[in-house]
């Protein structure tokens, strides 16, 4: 009994003496890799898109490199779908998302996130010569093109719409466009960036939240030196300018407040 004993205790002592280690066992592997891997979609313009030579760039993938810039390492981004792509931390395909990602309760309770850097209004959006959808209550019996899993599609669903899953917003304007579905709930970022490059598209604003609602990078749980490390690179990056720089070339003004 006395030797169980030893063995028990002796396994208690190297769980006690491992647990402080394993808390910053995440931001220690990324400073010794180098690499700070960051899952994006890659399709969703102006957050993370691919130009007209296939790179991949965009607002997020900016501040992505800004901020593992501030870690001592590179940004690596692993591409995926918007419906799988935060169940990607699980897998641990990669160390973070940055891709607008917005902050929820729900999404609280399984990972953290950093401080909030993107500020935005849920918009609802219609074909220019749509009188018949107002406002978000005419929703009801309508068509809406939607990432099933994102906030807008909840709040699509919540209005009465029938879901017409999309891989992302550049989807679901264009089944606006072709009259497969009535109407998309979407970001108003997004739909500005997009009158920008596309002044003509004959779509418009229907109606607006009036809260904003904000985005933050989010990690696994269980990763507080990862957590830390990050919220004080988006300070420093705010503090010196480089935040407002990227994202005044994207969207003219400071998206954060």
């Amino acid at each position: 009994m006395s030797w169980l004993k030893s063995v028990a205790v002796a396994a208690l002592l190297q769980v006690v003496t491992i647990a402080p280690s394993m808390a910053g066992e995440n931001l220690a592997g990324v400073k010794s890799a180098g690499i700070f891997k960051i899952g994006t979609e890659g399709t969703y313009a102006p957050f993370t898109f691919h130009d007209a030579s296939g790179k991949l760039v965009g607002f997020d993938v900016e501040i992505g490199e800004a901020v593992a810039q501030k870690l001592g390492v590179k940004a690596e981004f692993v591409e995926g779908k918007w419906d799988g792509l935060i169940a990607g931390l699980d897998a641990k395909r990669y160390d973070t998302v940055i891709n607008q990602v917005g902050i929820t309760d729900a999404r609280k309770q399984k990972y953290d996130f950093s401080e909030p850097y993107i500020a935005s209004k849920a918009v609802l959006i219609v074909r220019k010569d749509d009188d018949g959808i107002k406002g978000f209550a005419d929703l009801k019996g309508k068509k809406a093109a939607q990432s099933l899993t994102s906030n807008y599609g909840k709040l699509a669903e919540q209005s009465g719409a029938e879901l017409v899953g999309t891989d992302g917003f550049d989807q679901s304007v264009q089944l606006v466009l072709t009259r497969r579905a009535d109407a998309t709930i979407n970001d108003s970022l997004s739909f500005l960036d997009f009158k920008k490059q596309k002044p003509d598209a004959p779509l418009k604003i229907a109606a607006q939240k009036d809260d904003a609602e904000y985005s933050g990078i989010i990690i696994r749980k269980g990763e507080p030196e990862l957590l830390e490390a990050i919220n004080k690179a988006l300070t420093e990056i705010k503090a010196e300018g480089t935040y407002q720089k990227i994202s005044a070339k994207y969207f003219g003004q400071d998206v954060s407040k």
